[in-house]
């Protein structure tokens, strides 16, 4: 490898300020995003589950909790359209940042039906 080539690549990877600034509240709005997707996913997995009684159990894996999972990954699904639609660049997102989206949706939903679900009782 030549010294023109090493510089080049030092050049490209470099940035200035406002680029990792811009760079960084794109990465906080897409964290938000993947917060609220997981809230607003929890809220609806427990208002689809029918609460006849008090006392009426979901303990285990069954359809309520197939369907709760459903809603969650439809909610990250829905997440490529609100950074389309937001203009959040989803299309420089690689598989590891479509992993962290998905973990932060599936955490926030898992709390807030959790907390939803202990509460209810």
């Amino acid at each position: 490898m030549s010294a023109e080539e090493t510089g080049e690549k030092e050049t490209r990877k470099r940035k200035t300020p406002a680029e990792k600034q811009k760079e960084h509240l794109l990465k906080i709005k897409r964290s938000l995003v993947a917060c609220l997707a997981g809230m607003v996913t929890g809220i609806i997995s427990f208002l689809v589950i029918p609460h006849t009684s008090p006392f009426t159990e979901i303990v285990g894996f069954n359809s309520w909790t197939a369907l709760g999972l459903l809603i969650m990954m439809a909610g990250i699904v829905v997440q490529r359209h609100i950074f389309m639609f937001t203009k959040l660049e989803p299309e420089s997102l690689g598989k590891k940042d479509w992993v962290y989206q998905g973990f932060m949706t599936f955490a926030f939903w898992f709390i807030t039906w959790t907390v939803l679900l202990t509460g209810s009782a």
